[in-house]
């Protein structure tokens, strides 16, 4: 049996620098070259399909009467960049709303700080290493500041030899080159110098945010924007007329309306199952009529936008001359059958007629929630009450209105489309029962992704490979491609893997939290995605990668752990130094690669052929060319996590090169997301800006972790009269970060009493899309119309029961279309 000794691979002892060198160089080029090759492939491609199919990559702009307001892009190749690029903040306000415009000022403010940081990085540390550590490109792990520890003699600890000049460090591993410790107050300096720029540009660009913020909520009256979300309603008052005699008597205003939230699962589940057997029977009279392919038009993007508001008098079966265009084409099928169980316990059964059977019981449905519907329902604690003006309803939620605590809490509400009706007759036990359960969840779920990160980790080094794998080894180390892709391109592909899949799972988690709308949800998201990018990621990773490197032998390295904890601890936080690169091949791939397919919409154009194969109703197909969703507890997160990155290595020996590819990562993400927000993708959920907390909170978060690593650093090089210097400015973060809160947040969440009937902002604009443009055809003011306006109740309680929905009416007829309906509400 041949055995193999690590020690003897090219990245061992004897020729560690020369070959570690070599390999990040190889690392690198190879991780420009895959990542530019698929960014223009799929640039490329985006340029080439874009005029051809304008229903996926125009597809806001075609449907949303706001985005019709943006400049028209130019059918040719390259002539849409420079359109696009004039588009002003305005027009981003104006045409996406506030959640947009916030988006995309992060990518403006986080460009701001990585052009000042590069250029410092370029014209003074890079510099300094350069003259002081003979500095080449890539550095790859040669000396720097922060890796050079003291003379042979001198001892970790910092026990001082009498012998040793105090003013110079002596380079590690043999080498006799001095470095004056007088440099190393140059780190100190530029952690208190990326600091106060990062707070600058936040309260700097906090305080725009809410000015627009102020104006632009301030110059409407919606009924939104006069409703309050009142919660812990006591018994007694759990009447619509008593809540309002008790809002009236406070004298803030004259309450116009209210809703009192009632217990209505029971109608809510009878809706539900309703919608599943019209979808049954209309894949049943598909199936009959024939079918055979989609025909894609705007006409039928146009019904799937107007269905839910069929007259519930019109005839069940539509007949085919009455739309523009046919969905389907007939090869006129026999009737489909469907199988029934019964008798006792459901062991008997039998084949009927599909289209009889699912009419049948969407009759018999239909006559129970007419029925349902006139019942009393019990009545919840909650209650959303509509003001007669916005002044009334922010002075409700500024103020306390009962001195019994948890009882009568006023909060601004969400709109009335993005109300989770279900979650609105939610015990609060229930809802804390639903918090905390998810929370356990989450941490679970943590330890999970520390294993699978375990693995991940190990492939940065050689040396780790060769403990679990030695053939492998030896074999990458005879093919410097071969291991550059192992070792760099493998672990970044799968860590951009999981910030794309692990989401959909905490998206899922938000929504079992029972939360009251869908933008409290994507708060959550965003939350949620950020902790597990950033400590599972990030933090996490940058450990286990360090381990991975040092700690080749875990047997051994688990036996001797607790006689050599300096030595550990040093390893642990030269960790940011070892894994500078992989950091940079990360962001290349996720800016050159990555960032291009996301303009191609890759996923929805990789899924439709799929959708496509399980398309049978016209209202599949319908359904199935729906412009894709933009949410930014997807997207934000990952952006976050990048910024973190480069302001922890803002300072560190290879600052120069992650800035600079940070830099670029949010030139070509602002200027691509900018596009998808504008003309490509629908964003529904609305928070009128509430991420922009969350962004600054991460952005505090990164800040502190930036400077408890150079802190450590400099301690662990026995540093300490510098280290201890920056944990003043901890401290200082920490104070920022509360003064921030109690300064900014509100600001944020509510509307100042000044800032009403104020006018628009950037001038006069024309109203653009907000949370309530979208459920409406005609913008924000329809919801002041007492005919068509928005409002407050559970949509089971007063929607029209939709009808069938076919391409061609059967030629049979029926009993359930031609029953009459004028006996329905």
């Amino acid at each position: 049996m041949v055995e193999y000794n690590c020690s003897l691979l090219s990245s061992g002892e004897g020729n560690a620098q020369n070959e570690q060198r070599r390999q990040d160089q190889t690392a690198l080029y190879t991780q420009l070259v895959i990542s530019i090759a698929l960014g223009l492939s799929a640039f490329i491609t985006f340029c080439i399909l874009r005029p051809k199919w304008t229903g996926l990559y125009a597809a806001r702009k075609r449907q949303k009467n706001a985005a019709s307001k943006l400049p028209p892009l130019p059918d040719t190749f390259f002539g849409w960049i420079p359109v696009l690029y004039r588009i002003t903040e305005e027009q981003v306000l104006a045409s996406a709303g506030l959640d947009a415009y916030v988006f995309l000022s992060f990518f403006k403010m986080a460009t701001k700080f990585l052009a000042v940081t590069f250029f410092v990085a370029l014209v003074i540390i890079l510099p300094v290493n350069v003259h002081y550590m003979k500095y080449s490109f890539p550095p790859a792990h040669s000396p720097s500041v922060l890796d050079y520890s003291p003379n042979p003699e001198k001892s970790f600890s910092g026990a001082p030899n009498k012998s040793d000049p105090e003013d110079n460090i002596t380079i590690a591993k043999g080498s006799s080159a001095t470095y004056p410790t007088s440099v190393l107050w140059m780190y100190v300096v530029f952690t208190y110098l990326f600091t106060s720029l990062a707070m600058y540009l936040l309260v700097t660009t906090t305080q725009k945010i809410i000015r627009i913020r102020q104006e632009y909520l301030g110059s409407q009256t919606t009924v939104t924007d006069r409703t309050i979300r009142l919660s812990g309603i006591p018994p007694e008052l759990r009447d619509e007329e008593k809540i309002q005699d008790t809002i009236e008597s406070l004298e803030i205003g004259k309450v116009e309306s209210v809703l009192l939230c009632r217990n209505w699962k029971e109608l809510d589940e009878m809706m539900a199952q309703r919608l599943v057997f019209l979808r049954k029977l209309e894949e049943a009279w598909t199936v009959h009529l024939g079918h055979s392919r989609a025909i894609s038009t705007q006409a039928s993007r146009d019904r799937a936008q107007s269905r839910a508001a069929i007259r519930e008098d019109a005839p069940l079966l539509h007949n085919g001359d009455e739309h523009e265009e046919s969905h389907t084409v007939s090869y006129g099928e026999e009737r489909p059958k469907t199988r029934i169980w019964y008798g006792f316990m459901g062991l008997q059964s039998r084949r009927v007629d599909a289209i009889d059977y699912f009419e049948e019981r969407l009759r018999k449905l239909d006559e129970q929630i007419k029925i349902t519907r006139k019942k009393d329902f019990r009545p919840m604690p909650l209650a959303f009450v509509t003001m007669d003006s916005v002044a009334a309803c922010q002075m409700a939620v500024q103020a306390t209105m009962d001195p019994t605590p948890m009882q009568l809490l006023a909060n601004p509400a969400p709109a009335p489309s993005d109300v989770i009706w279900p979650n609105t007759y939610l015990t609060r036990s229930s809802r804390i029962t639903r918090a905390w359960s998810v929370t356990l969840i989450i941490l679970i779920l943590t330890v999970f992704w520390t294993a699978l990160l375990v693995p991940i980790a190990g492939l940065v080094s050689l040396k780790s490979i060769c403990s679990v794998w030695p053939q492998l080894a030896f074999a990458l180390d005879s093919n410097p491609i071969s291991q550059s892709l192992v070792a760099s391109g493998l672990p970044t592909a799968l860590i951009s893997l999981l910030t794309v899949l692990v989401p959909f799972l905490y998206y899922w988690l938000s929504t079992q939290q029972g939360m009251l709308s869908r933008g409290e949800v994507e708060m959550s998201l965003i939350s949620k995605n950020f902790f597990f990018t950033f400590f599972n990621l990030f933090v996490l990773f940058t450990i286990f990668g360090t381990a991975s490197i040092t700690f080749s032998k875990v047997n051994d390295t688990l036996a001797g752990a607790s006689k050599d904890a300096s030595e550990i601890a040093r390893k642990l936080a030269t960790s940011l130094q070892d894994l500078d690169y992989f950091y940079i091949n990360l962001i290349i791939l996720q800016a050159l690669g990555l960032f291009p397919f996301r303009l191609l919409e890759f996923g929805s154009v990789a899924l439709y052929p799929i959708g496509l194969i399980g398309a049978k109703t016209p209202r599949d197909y319908a359904e199935l060319v729906q412009p894709p969703e933009f949410s930014y507890g997807f997207y934000l997160p990952q952006t976050l996590l990048i910024f973190v990155i480069c302001t922890v290595y803002s300072v560190l020996q290879s600052s120069w090169l992650i800035l600079f590819f940070g830099l670029v990562y949010f030139l070509i993400g602002g200027f691509i997301y900018k596009y998808q927000l504008l003309y490509a993708m629908d964003h529904r959920e609305h928070s009128t800006g509430q991420a922009w907390l969350i962004i600054c909170n991460c952005v505090v978060v990164g800040l502190i972790f930036f400077e408890i690593a150079m802190a450590g650093l400099l301690a662990l090089r026995t540093a300490f009269y510098r280290s201890i210097l920056i944990i003043p400015l901890v401290a200082g973060t920490i104070w920022f970060s509360v003064f921030f809160r109690r300064t900014f947040d509100p600001l944020m969440k509510f509307i100042a009493l000044r800032s009403l009937n104020s006018p628009p902002p950037f001038g006069d604009v024309s109203p653009g899309e907000s949370r309530y443009e979208r459920d409406t055809d005609r913008g924000r003011a329809v919801d002041e119309d007492d005919d068509t306006g928005l409002r407050y109740i559970n949509p089971s309680l007063v929607i029209p029961l939709e009808e069938v929905w076919l391409a061609k009416s059967s030629a049979n007829g029926s009993s359930y279309a031609a029953r009459s309906r004028e006996e329905e509400v």
